[in-house]
């Protein structure tokens, strides 16, 4: 699978979740049939987080952790973002991480 046909995949997903909730890396992996590439998501997210009509600020990692925070611009812009959709982040913690879960598997 060329990486930019999974990119753009990914990209198409990420583009559903919804507003004020988030999903992780992996729940898009297993939705794309790729279940062990968590990281290469995380690639596509990396390479989103300039492009605003991809929400990459609402991926994180299966704890609920802002882990691509550094390839934002600003200090804080997905904490931000996440803020302004009403997600409350506690030090780079999404809080109630379980019920604002958006699982691609179950709503797509």
């Amino acid at each position: 699978m060329a990486s930019e046909g999974f990119f753009e995949k990914v990209y198409q997903v990420a583009k559903k979740i919804p507003y004020g909730r988030v999903t992780s890396y992996g729940a898009i992996a297993k939705y794309l049939g790729a279940a062990g590439s968590a990281r290469m998501v995380g690639w596509a997210m990396n390479g989103s987080s300039k492009d605003p009509d991809v929400p990459a600020h609402r991926v994180v990692n299966r704890k609920g952790l802002l882990t691509g925070k550094h390839h934002f611009k600003g200090t804080n812009l997905m904490q931000q973002l996440l803020e302004s959709e009403g997600v409350e982040v506690v030090e780079n913690q999404i809080q109630h991480f379980e019920e604002l879960f958006w699982d691609p598997m179950k709503e797509l």
